[in-house]
C-alpha cells in the first residue's frame, strides 16, 4: 500500500538511485549516531518512505547483481567481488536496459564492480552515458578481470568515461556528483525521463578525503582511519544535499522519485558505534546486511517508516 494507485498516470518519473558503498544503518544521524553529521541524509530519511529493516549481501558485487536485476546475485553468476566471480552473467537483464527500452535515459557515475572487460561493461547492460572507475575500488586491481587504472587516486581520478579514459579534477565523490548533476541537467533541458545511477566508492577502503572532512573527527577515536572514514561520509551528505538542491532548483521534485541505500554493512564504523548490532561487512549478521534504504518521491510517497523485513 505504499503507492498510489494512480502513481503512473503523470507518464514516466525520473529515477535517482544513490549507492554509498560500505556504509552501514547505523552510521546515520537519523539512526542514532552521534558520533558522525549527516543532516542531508537525515532529513532525506524524514522525507521519504524508509525501510527500517531492509537487507543487502554482505559484499558489494552481490548487493549490486540483485540491485540491478530484481533476482537473487547467485542467479546471475556472481558469488564474490573479485576472482571474476563479480561478473555479471551476460544472459542477466538489468534495470537499465528495460528503463532505457522504455524511453530513458540512463547513466552510471561511479562504481560498477559487475564486470571490468568490455562485455560486461555498463555501456553494454543498458546504460548510455557511462562515467565509472574499475575494480570494487579506486586504485584496487585482482588477478583475472578486476581492474582500475594504474595508480588511480581519490583525488584527480582517472575516470572511464564512455569508453575514454579521462583525468578528472576534484574528490572521487565530488566528480561523480559533479557529473551527474551535469548530465540530469542536460536531459531536463531535453525532457527527456532519465535514471541516474549515482554510486559514489566511498567510504571504500583504502581510506581518504578532502582535510577538512577528517579534521571534522580527528581525535574520535584512536584508530586513526576512523576520522578519514566518517569525513568520507559527511562528504557524501553534503553531495546528497547538493543534489536536492539542485533538484528543487529545477523544479524536478515531484517529477523525481531519490533512492538512497547501501551495498553492504559498516566496513570501518563499528569499532564506534554498531547499534548493538552483530558483525560488519563480510558477515552474515545484521552488522553485515542491514543497510538504510529510502524511497523520496514528494507529493506521491507519503513519508512514513516501514519496519517489515525488505530486501
Amino acid at each position: 500500500g505504499v503507492l498510489p494507485p494512480d502513481a503512473s498516470a503523470s507518464g514516466p518519473i525520473n529515477i535517482i538511485f544513490v549507492l554509498a558503498d560500505d556504509l552501514g544503518w547505523h552510521e546515520l544521524g537519523c539512526y542514532g549516531n552521534t558520533f558522525n553529521e549527516t543532516p542531508h541524509l537525515d532529513r532525506l530519511h524524514h522525507e521519504s518512505v524508509r525501510f527500517t529493516d531492509f537487507h543487502a549481501s554482505p559484499t558489494c558485487s552481490p548487493t549490486r547483481a540483485s540491485l540491478m536485476t530484481g533476482r537473487h546475485e547467485f542467479k546471475s553468476g556472481v558469488t564474490h567481488t573479485i576472482l571474476e566471480r563479480e561478473r555479471l552473467s551476460l544472459k542477466a537483464v538489468t534495470i537499465a536496459q528495460v528503463l532505457r527500452a522504455a524511453g530513458y535515459a540512463t547513466g552510471i557515475f561511479g562504481k560498477w564492480h559487475l564486470g571490468d572487460s568490455a562485455a560486461y561493461r555498463p555501456d553494454r547492460r543498458g546504460f548510455g552515458e557511462v562515467f565509472i572507475h574499475g575494480c570494487g575500488g579506486i586504485g584496487q586491481s585482482y588477478p583475472g578481470t578486476c581492474g582500475d587504472a594504474p595508480g588511480n587516486s581519490y583525488f584527480n581520478p582517472t575516470i572511464l568515461h564512455n569508453g575514454v579514459f579521462e583525468k578528472t579534477q576534484g574528490y572521487c565523490t565530488d566528480v561523480f556528483f559533479g557529473q551527474s548533476l551535469k548530465w540530469i541537467e542536460e536531459k531536463r533541458k531535453e525532457k527527456a525521463p532519465f535514471f541516474a545511477y549515482i554510486t559514489p566508492n566511498a567510504p571504500h577502503a583504502p581510506l581518504d578525503c578532502p582535510q577538512q572532512y577528517e579534521t571534522l573527527y580527528k581525535g574520535l577515536h584512536p584508530d586513526e582511519r576512523v576520522a578519514k572514514f566518517f569525513g568520507m561520509i559527511t562528504n557524501i551528505d553534503d553531495n546528497v544535499g547538493r543534489l536536492l538542491g539542485r533538484l528543487n532548483q529545477w523544479g524536478l521534485e515531484r517529477d523525481t522519485l531519490v533512492v538512497f541505500m547501501t551495498d553492504n554493512g559498516t566496513a570501518t564504523g563499528a569499532k564506534v558505534h554498531n547499534a548493538g548490532m552483530r558483525g560488519q561487512k563480510g558477515t552474515p549478521y545484521q552488522g553485515g546486511t542491514r543497510v538504510p534504504a529510502f524511497f523520496r518521491w514528494p507529493g506521491t510517497l507519503k513519508p512514513a517508516g516501514v519496519d517489515n523485513l525488505t530486501a
